[in-house]
């Protein structure tokens, strides 16, 4: 009788114990009903794509695809329940929006993982849609165009999709704008052209037997008015437009591609948007079912390379977990934005890890550096995330933005709290984008945007901070108000406890400040309590001066540095954000280790053994 290691080591027969030919499973549902799951199965990952928008009608707008998200890690065994959202209809009166399309789900172990319907195209007397990705906007007609849609918006992160475009108020054919995919904004209208559907996001390298080749969730194209070009679908089954010069329909985006309807063009009569395309999800085991495996099965396996590798999971229950990403860095401009603090994550104090492997098995931690300064004109770089497990806890924290500096072309950037605009150039407030993490519903990522810069010789808007939004520049020319400050960051304690300066260095608890943005000929304005680097305490009127890094493990945002006119020879640069940290709080009961030795680890604080990471190293728990 072989042994049960057989089923290891090409015995002839055998029972492997969550075990599989290393060919992870792939369910893709094109309707609504359950999958069941692969015995041993724990552990999924899952594409979620919901129904397109319709497009909207007469010189309609293109709808905008489907929300699309990848989870890396879900908990689901035996039965999963899938829904299957269906394509928003398109407008079919005189000047009216199709409708959103219908949100896609499924369950796993009681938790609903889901995406949002994309946003309706716009006709000419209506205005924006959010959606997964946003409908387009409409021409509008003579005056003032409609406003495009949002994407987001489940505010999930990464992105489920993005926003539709910008229509043409003027000219003969006020062009409409077309509907935004997963993978880019909606095309803006133009006379005498519509705007195509921003493109879908080829997901077949993970999810093998799609529809339409796995390109999905493209925008609509948008129609135009008495002739003119109508705009085509973005690939991943965005619908085209109704072909201009004429009264005619959009096109439907493809079926279960959760691509935006078409918008219709029109000459003289009503013509219909068309009805986005159907969702779709596909599931993928984590090589986790059991059997017992024939000779030719194992010969077979064993020929393609992929005989069975025994997959197993342990999970422990931590006491709270603490971890920042690395701060946006800045660039050096007379009024340039603050660098965003690292998006934060603090779970309940009950929140379990699970490891990939048997006890023992070494976790990774990841600490993401803070976004390096860079030069004159330039936005700083987004910090670096700082992860735990990899994405099998898809526990990431997300580096902060750029600060903003001196040009169009260098304004500042999203991130896990959102960079500081230039009081230069482009001075729009930048977006947070920390998400949730597994499980969570958004209660316990924090990244705030930054403030607004307010034009030439104004100041710059702060970088935001974990706990509140940058702070705006002034909006007075020369002396006055100084930069915006950074936005503060959050206190840890409440979850993590007083641990102190060993554990928490010197910010006493609070992590995740936004850094100080400038202005010219008046006072910088200060980082944010938790890290964040201050701008330079008084502008010089020429020449070069130096803000304030990142405090070094706070995912601090770097303050701004000053300068004015490009210099001949570059000087010492943007400052660099605060790199970020990782705190673990375990019970007593469980034996943990740490790698390298300059990270740390409490052996006995009371019923609490702590855990904290400084730089990228490894944790074990046994």
């Amino acid at each position: 009788m072989a042994s049960p290691s057989g089923s290891q080591n090409g015995g002839i027969l055998g029972v492997s114990n969550k075990a599989s030919f290393g060919r992870c499973t792939v369910t893709v549902k094109t309707s609504s009903g359950d999958i069941t799951a692969q015995p041993g199965t724990a552990v999924v990952q899952a594409l979620v794509v919901s129904g397109g928008g319709g497009g909207g009608t007469s010189y309609g707008s293109g709808g905008g695809g489907g929300g699309a998200r990848q989870i890396s890690s879900a908990n689901a065994s035996g039965t999963i329940p899938v829904t299957i959202g269906g394509g928003g209809s398109g407008g079919s009166n005189p000047n009216t929006a199709g409708a959103n399309g219908v949100n896609s789900s499924f369950v796993g172990c009681g938790t609903t993982y889901s995406s949002t319907g994309g946003g309706r195209g716009a006709g000419p007397a209506n205005t924006k849609t959010p959606g997964g990705s946003g409908g387009g906007a409409s021409g509008g007609g003579p005056g003032t165009p409609g406003a495009e849609g949002s994407g987001n918006a489940g505010s999930f992160s990464p992105p489920e999709g993005n926003p539709g475009g910008t229509g043409v108020g003027t000219g003969g054919n006020y062009g409409s704008a077309g509907g935004g995919g997963h993978g880019a904004v909606g095309g803006n209208g133009s006379n005498p052209t519509g705007g195509t559907g921003g493109a879908g996001t080829d997901f077949s390298p993970s999810f093998p037997g799609l529809p339409n080749s796995g390109v999905l969730a493209g925008g609509g194209g948008a129609g135009t008015f008495q002739g003119g070009t109508a705009g085509s679908g973005g690939p991943g089954g965005g619908g085209a437009a109704g072909a201009g010069g004429g009264n005619n329909a959009g096109t439907a985006g493809a079926g279960n591609t959760g691509g935006g309807g078409g918008g219709a063009s029109f000459q003289s009569a009503q013509a219909n948007g068309g009805t986005g395309g159907p969702g779709v999800v596909a599931i993928k085991e984590l090589c986790q079912a059991s059997g017992v495996w024939s000779m030719q099965s194992q010969f077979e396996a064993q020929s393609q390379g992929s005989w069975p590798r025994l997959i197993t999971t342990q999970t422990f229950a931590t006491k709270g977990v603490f971890m920042v990403a690395g701060g946006g860095g800045t660039g050096i401009a007379p009024s340039g934005g603050g660098g965003g603090a690292g998006g934060l994550i603090l779970t309940p104090n009950s929140y379990p890890i699970t490891v990939c492997g048997a006890a023992g098995t070494a976790i990774p931690i990841t600490i993401g550096a803070g976004g390096v300064g860079v030069g004159w004109a330039t936005a700083g770089a987004n910090g670096n995330n700082t992860i735990v497990g990899g994405d099998f806890n898809n526990l990431k924290a997300i580096g902060g933005g750029g600060g903003g500096s001196f040009t169009c072309a260098s304004k500042g950037k999203p991130g896990g709290s959102g960079a500081g605009g230039s009081g230069e150039g482009v001075s729009t407030a930048n977006l947070g984008i920390q998400g949730s993490a597994n499980g969570d519903s958004g209660t316990y990522g924090f990244g705030n945007n930054g403030g607004t810069g307010l034009g030439p010789g104004r100041a710059g808007g702060g970088g935001g901070g974990a706990g509140a939004a940058g702070t705006n520049g002034s909006g007075s020319l020369g002396p006055g108000p100084a930069g915006g400050a950074g936005g503060d960051g959050k206190s840890v304690i409440p979850v993590m406890g007083s641990l102190g300066t060993p554990f928490f260095g010197p910010t006493n608890g609070t992590f995740a400040g936004g850094g100080g943005a400038n202005k010219c000929t008046a006072p910088g304005g200060a980082g944010g309590p938790g890290g964040g680097g201050n701008a330079v305490p008084t502008a010089p009127g020429s020449g070069y001066a130096a803000g304030s890094n990142g405090a070094a493990n706070t995912g601090g945002g770097a303050g701004a540095s000053y300068g004015v006119g490009a210099p001949s020879s570059p000087p010492d640069g943007g400052m660099t954000g605060g790199s970020g940290r990782v705190i673990m709080n375990f019970p007593d009961s469980l034996t943990i280790a740490v790698a390298p030795g300059c990270n740390s680890v409490n052996p006995s604080p009371g019923s609490t053994k702590t855990a904290v990471f400084t730089v990228t190293g490894t944790l074990t728990v046994s």
